[in-house]
């Protein structure tokens, strides 16, 4: 089912609103309407019987109730004689009695058998409503029984009137609310189809146009804000995309075309089997590198996909460098390198992925032997920072200048382009490198200067464990962050 329109729903909803209010305001006013009258009545009614005591007590005491039936009944036959009032004592002896009265009720409760208090009540009377009133008033020693009543006929006219009325005023103010809250729904709206408008012009071909932001402080300005915030992440990730993919094509470009040439020129005549051997020797170099290079590419991918896991577990930290130092000192050796591992504390254990802070350590080392002439050191070393342990590769290579410091770990970016005997590099491999260290909580700091080495370093969360650490067989994962 599909839903409404919102400018239908907002509507709806503030007709609704309207609409509850209006009926509550009018329930209320009816209500309060109805009370007021009803405290009119009744006051009416007690100023009768107050009437009646005040006429019974300017009579002399000890008048018997012939008397005060003749007085009353010459005073009141000209004033009260077409409203609803009679009064007994409380003896049974009628004092007086109005045409009214004594014909809808031609008895009355003695004295002593009426409410102490007085009693309210409604009836009929030949099809008119009255509202009475029974009272008991004591005068002169001598108690009477008087009620008194109001015809109900200009009441009933005026709260159906007013009911009337405040129907129709309720249900005009709904209508002229609907269509307000129509007309307000649309204009509110309005800024809102005008920033679609402008969303729908932008593809990715123009990605750098941004959405108009209203100068009020209000929902719509932002909304603006934050769909310009993800159109600019978006510009971001789309050039990203671009320049990988256009990097990758470059770096996967070159080798190719090697390897093709290399294949052409041996396939060009007969060679012997040490020519053969040379090219499969230079083919094998080829395809190392660019085994390299994929494997980076793939790893930087499952890194932005977030499909490569990072699962940590409690390594000793002699066992990890025990591990790296035996992966790279057969390479350091052949390139002339004096590699040396500093590690005073090898019984501390830290918190890692051991594949992944592998990989991180030969990715330093790996450009430390690159950019390092033959003859030069370079050191792995660790040391207790509290807490934390420090881990650091430090060489004495050709250093790195300082405006290319700060895009080292770009990806497919290399600060020094190869001269001589430096080795061609993919670029992505402190951008990797970078990335594991993101995922351990760390972050991999640089300090160099040209000529005189540079120094790699980061620090890792050190744990202290009662549970043994095997060196061969580490602890199954802790942690696990994705």
């Amino acid at each position: 089912m599909r839903s409404l329109p919102i400018r239908v729903r907002l509507t709806l909803w503030y007709s609704l609103a309207v609409a509850v209010t209006m009926f509550t305001i009018g329930f209320a006013a009816l209500w309060m309407v109805h009370r007021t009258i009803d405290d009119l009545e009744n006051e009416e009614l007690q100023q009768r019987v107050r009437s009646v005591r005040r006429f019974v007590e300017s009579r002399p005491p000890g008048e018997s109730a012939d008397e005060l039936r003749t007085a009353i009944t010459a005073a009141y036959n000209v004033s009260h004689g077409n409203k609803w009032l009679q009064v007994i004592d409380e003896n049974g002896n009628w004092i007086y009695r109005s045409p009214h009265v004594a014909a809808a009720y031609p008895t009355l409760a003695l004295p002593q058998q009426a409410p102490q208090n007085g009693r309210y009540f409604t009836y009929t009377a030949e099809s008119i409503s009255v509202r009475a009133l029974i009272e008991i008033i004591e005068v002169h020693g001598l108690r009477y029984t008087v009620q008194t009543g109001l015809t109900l006929t200009k009441t009933m006219a005026v709260l159906s009137n007013f009911r009337l009325q405040l129907f129709l005023l309720v249900t005009v103010g709904l209508i002229v609310s609907s269509l307000a809250g129509h007309f307000m729904s649309r204009k509110a709206l309005v800024p809102v189809a005008a920033l679609a408008y402008e969303a729908r012009r932008i593809n990715d071909r123009n990605l750098d146009i941004r959405l108009p932001v209203p100068s009020a402080k209000d929902e719509i300005s932002d909304l603006s804000r934050t769909l310009n915030q993800m159109l600019e992440r978006i510009d971001k990730a789309f050039t990203s995309v671009r320049t990988f993919t256009g990097n990758a094509s470059h770096e996967l470009r070159t080798p190719i075309s090697l390897l093709r040439t290399e294949i052409e020129v041996a396939l060009m005549r007969p060679r012997e089997a040490d020519e053969y051997r040379a090219v499969l020797g230079r083919l094998h170099d080829e395809t190392v590198l660019m085994t390299n290079l994929i494997e980076n590419l793939l790893s930087l991918a499952r890194a932005d996909g977030g499909a490569e896991a990072i699962s940590l577990t409690p390594i000793r930290i002699g066992y990890l460098f025990r591990l790296t130092s035996k992966r790279w000192k057969s390479s350091m050796d052949r390139a002339m390198l004096d590699f040396t591992v500093d590690c005073p504390k090898p019984e501390l254990v830290l918190l890692a992925d051991e594949q992944a802070i592998l990989r991180l350590l030969s990715i330093l080392l790996d450009n430390a032997s690159k950019y390092t002439p033959p003859g030069g050191a370079v050191t792995l070393s660790a040391a207790d920072d509290g807490e934390r342990i420090a881990l650091s590769v430090r060489d004495t290579g050709i250093g790195i200048a300082p405006e290319h410091s700060l895009r080292i770990f770009d990806r497919f970016y290399r600060a020094t382009p190869a001269k001589g005997n430096v080795p061609v590099g993919s670029g992505l491999g402190l951008a990797l490198a970078k990335w594991i260290a993101e995922r351990h909580g760390t972050v991999l700091k640089v300090e160099s200067e040209p000529g005189s080495g540079s120094c790699f370093s980061f620090s890792l969360k050190r744990i202290s464990t009662a549970l043994p650490v095997n060196d061969e067989n580490l602890l199954s994962t802790l942690f696990t962050i994705v």
